[in-house]
């Protein structure tokens, strides 16, 4: 599906590396940035948006003689390199290192992760600020390789930022708090080890909070034959009653389903946000082929009072999907095709402004009519 206003608003050449907060650190040689991609998005109460862009940096150079480094923070020496064999590393993905004859698989990064926020205009169309001064990187030991992947959800008067936080001991989930959408307090970890795509919904239910989340693992269990759904990455429910206590919902989600679209794997993506018909939730979901698959973004109404119960679930018309004629000038930067990845809904009146990530390289932002929804 084609929209009338659809366009990159930053890319890795907008980011000032000078002022990275990596230049805090040890010296780490020359970087570059590999993406500036999946931004998280807000209203400011000046009715400015915030996009939080994720900026993953990595080194010029990796590989120096016979070791690859890697970057790393850590409270008592913040960044600094960490060298490893170049023998028995797999180093075909640009943005990851594979080691080989490993009795678990176990990856390296060549790049970390952190979060920089840029203000936006209202109707999400230029750029106001860049907020390097508010930039997130890792504060704890569990954020020792990077922060990544923000979405946002402003409940009563307070942001809530959830984040995934990149270390060896466990992959988790983070949760951010602000009392103005720009300077954020972390507040702890709140979801264990790969579960990715936690989104709050942006208001309570029944006093209690409610968020979309992702589990992954290595193994899944298969659906009868005749069943509609599929089994592998899938989109469930957790609830809260503060935001950091969260247990899991034992009922509803939304599973990758046969011969759709979305038949692969599916995860959140924007923000659940209320509307007259019910909670909208545009996801992600993969088509299989090529290395990762065709990630497109798609569309389910979950019930205002029960989000368990799926009122309407389009995965046969994707909102959004991969635009290369978007990412053509850039294509010499480019490592990834066929991703759109949307991380981010606002009210613009009578469309939605959604904010993806394309090709986990750019921030790709669109207006979408409201009418694409009924």
């Amino acid at each position: 599906m084609r929209h009338e206003i659809d366009r990159l608003i930053f890319t890795p050449d907008d980011v000032d590396l000078a002022r990275s907060p990596l230049r805090r650190g040890l010296a780490l040689g020359e970087t570059f940035v590999l993406g500036a991609f999946n931004p998280g998005l807000a209203v400011l109460p000046s009715g400015n948006l915030l996009m939080m862009v994720r900026v993953a940096e990595g080194l010029c150079e990796p590989v120096t003689g016979q070791v690859i480094r890697a970057i790393r923070w850590t409270p008592e020496r913040d960044y600094h390199l960490v060298e490893r064999p170049l023998a028995g590393v797999d180093v075909s993905d640009p943005r990851a290192f594979r080691l080989t004859g490993q009795a678990n698989p176990l990856v390296g990064l060549t790049s970390l992760s952190w979060l920089l926020p840029v203000e936006l205009s209202p109707d999400g169309l230029s750029v106001v600020a860049v907020h390097y001064d508010r930039a997130i990187g890792p504060r704890v030991g569990w954020q020792e390789y990077g922060v990544e992947d923000p979405r946002i959800s402003r409940i009563g008067q307070t942001w809530y930022m959830t984040a995934c936080c990149i270390s060896a001991d466990r992959q988790s989930t983070g949760l951010y708090t602000s009392a103005n959408g720009l300077d954020w307090d972390l507040g702890g970890m709140v979801l264990d080890h790969q579960n990715k795509d936690m989104l709050l919904f942006e208001g309570l239910i029944d006093g209690a909070f409610w968020a979309l989340t992702r589990p992954l693992g290595g193994l899944y269990f298969a659906y009868p034959p005749d069943s509609d759904w599929r089994g592998g990455p899938s989109i469930n429910l957790a609830r809260s009653p503060d935001a950091l206590h969260w247990k899991p919902v034992e009922t509803g989600g939304i599973r990758p389903r046969r011969n759709s679209l979305a038949s692969e794997k599916v995860g959140g993506g924007a923000q659940p946000v209320l509307t007259s018909d019910g909670w909208l939730v545009l996801y992600h979901g993969v088509e299989g082929g090529g290395p990762v698959g065709t990630y497109r973004t798609f569309w389910a109404l979950l019930d205002a009072a029960d989000p368990t119960r799926i009122r309407r679930l389009e995965d046969q018309v994707a909102v959004l999907e991969p635009n290369p004629a978007l990412t053509e000038p850039l294509r010499d930067r480019m490592y990834l095709d066929g991703v759109t990845f949307t991380t981010g809904l606002a009210d613009g009146g009578d469309h939605w402004i959604a904010l993806s990530g394309e090709a986990d390289l750019v921030c790709r932002v669109t207006h979408i009519p409201k009418s694409v929804f009924r």
